[in-house]
């Protein structure tokens, strides 16, 4: 059964300011449909950052000391060295911000233009000036339903977060506030949300699992680049493991890395950029076309080392009647009408000899014999690619009923070709409200180690009743392929801790809750019809 989490002041402070942040967002943001307004708030979010970022060595440059003596505060060629992007007069934050409640501003050109305009002018800037963001910032402050008034309270609010400044840039304040508001606004637009954002709890766990500190890094529907990002922190917190490697000389983990991509959403595409370039990684291999990656393979000749991907569930629109012929499909042909093993298949094809892959899907995936699926997956454990299945708990994805599992594949299986770990992480995680639930550190980290302590071969990992087991081939194939962690797994040895009064009493207050909703609604329903009752007798 989920638990009820502890509080920690350290990261409900943190959570606080960026909750607050999102409702004073969310009041300005009035009748504008979510998905419309996220360009609008994130946009000004990674403007303000790179903002900041500009102004902290812009103050260095004028002060002109030590290495900067000599250095012209407004050349850009002075920004591109310290891998700082520049920010033209016209998109720093203080003309923004000064501008931000006028109906009538003055441009350079001669133009007059409304707050909205000025704000589409300053991308347009930032992008002329750095051709990396060619195409990346949404110019969509001008149009007429957004109310000026609103968003000048918007900047105004913006304006109050210190997001590029060097104390901020360590503490990741940015990241976190753009990964919060990616989450609340995955949220607010339901089904549609879970196209560009994966729970960050989900994106960790697969990172950590699979452990990338070297290599090339792919995600093949990468959405609002969670993988890369995670990927970037596991990094940055394992940095013990890098000295120990250079005996102590110099090295930089992030030059260890590097990252390639495809999403064939271009607003998503541009969030992801915006999301790379606010934490510095570099996102030159991260494509987009509206193909998607099955019809127009852009990085067809890679071999990648991680792969780490969260794609569509059961996606039946995926042009599967048009690639029965593709190179990709060694293990059989997808079915036209569900893409899971055609991304399956995807993911094998790219990786390298000695390559892993973690991914997201369906948990029917584990088990479906539709049009072929037993077979692909017969011929995929055959050949020892099958490392680990993870059972997960339902409510962990806010955007989708659907049950979910985590599959792992791996290319460098000696001495347990013939064998396979299941996890059941269905009882762990906890409630963060009535639908959500997600995972907590020792959650992530019980996961985690069990899995490398049984892939490395250490003496320390045990079959768990109810939990984890080591699993031969011999005993898949007895089960017919079928890949549901529960068949092997068994129930826990020790159900005496089952708290059956709090579990009753939990179902009963969110059934008493669900009823007292029913009444409200159904009072509702009564008097809007009394209403129409009384206009029709009129």
């Amino acid at each position: 059964m989920p638990k009820v989490k502890r509080a920690d002041g350290k990261n409900n402070k943190q959570e606080s300011m960026e909750a607050t942040l999102w409702q004073a967002a969310d009041k300005l943001r009035k009748n504008m449909d979510a998905a419309e307004y996220k360009h609008i708030v994130l946009g000004l979010i990674f403007l303000k950052y790179i903002s900041d970022a500009f102004e902290v060595l812009h103050s260095k440059l004028v002060i002109g000391k030590g290495e900067y003596e000599g250095a012209d505060s407004e050349d850009p060629n002075e920004y591109t060295a310290e891998k700082v992007f520049f920010v033209p007069p016209v998109a720093r934050w203080g003309p923004i911000s000064n501008n931000a409640k006028k109906t009538e501003i003055l441009l350079s050109n001669g133009k007059k233009v409304d707050i909205g305009g000025y704000v589409d002018e300053a991308m347009e800037a930032i992008e002329r000036q750095n051709l990396s963001l060619k195409g990346v910032l949404p110019k969509v402050y001008a149009r007429q339903n957004l109310d000026r008034a609103s968003l000048g309270g918007l900047i105004d609010l913006v304006g109050t977060i210190a997001l590029g400044t060097e104390q901020a840039q360590s503490k990741d304040v940015l990241g976190q506030v753009y990964e919060y508001f990616l989450g609340q606004f995955a949220l607010a637009e339901g089904k549609k949300g879970g196209q560009f954002y994966t729970p960050r709890s989900v994106v960790r766990l697969l990172v950590e699992m699979l452990e990338p500190y070297e290599g090339r890094v792919f995600d093949p529907c990468c959405g609002s680049g969670g993988m890369f990002v995670q990927s970037e922190k596991f990094i940055a917190a394992h940095r013990d493991h890098y000295k120990k490697r250079s005996n102590g000389s110099s090295l930089n983990p992030a030059d260890l890395i590097s990252i390639y991509g495809q999403e064939s959403n271009q607003t998503t595409w541009r969030l992801c950029k915006m999301n790379l370039a606010i934490r510095g990684i570099d996102s030159t291999n991260i494509k987009w076309n509206n193909e998607g990656s099955f019809l127009n393979d852009l990085h067809k000749d890679l071999k990648a080392d991680f792969i780490l991907a969260n794609p569509p569930f059961n996606d039946s629109d995926w042009s599967g009647d048009q690639l029965k012929d593709d190179a990709r499909w060694k293990y059989g042909i997808p079915p036209a009408g569900n893409a899971n093993y055609a991304w399956i298949q995807h993911f094998i094809y790219h990786m390298s000899p000695n390559g892993m892959a973690g991914f997201v899907l369906a948990k029917g995936s584990l088990t479906s014999k539709t049009s072929g699926e037993g077979e692909i997956r017969k011929s995929i454990i055959e050949e020892g690619l099958l490392d680990c299945i993870v059972n997960l708990p339902i409510k962990l994805f806010r955007n989708t009923p659907i049950p979910a599992c985590l599959w792992f594949l791996s290319r460098r299986k000696q001495g347990r070709l013939d064998k396979a770990l299941f996890i059941d992480a269905r009882n762990l995680g906890y409630l963060v409200n009535r639908r959500n639930l997600d995972f907590t550190e020792e959650d992530i980290t019980k996961i985690a180690d069990t899995y490398h302590r049984w892939r490395n071969k250490a003496d320390a990992y045990r079959d768990i009743p109810g939990f984890c087991k080591s699993v031969t081939l011999d005993e898949i194939r007895g089960k017919d392929y079928m890949l549901t962690p529960g068949r092997y797994i068994g129930l826990p040895e020790d159900e005496e801790d089952f708290d059956f009064a709090g579990r009753f009493g939990n179902l009963k207050a969110e059934l008493d809750e669900q009823m007292k909703e029913e009444a409200r609604l159904n009072e509702l329903i009564r008097q809007n019809l009394a209403k129409l009752e009384i206009k029709n007798g009129k």
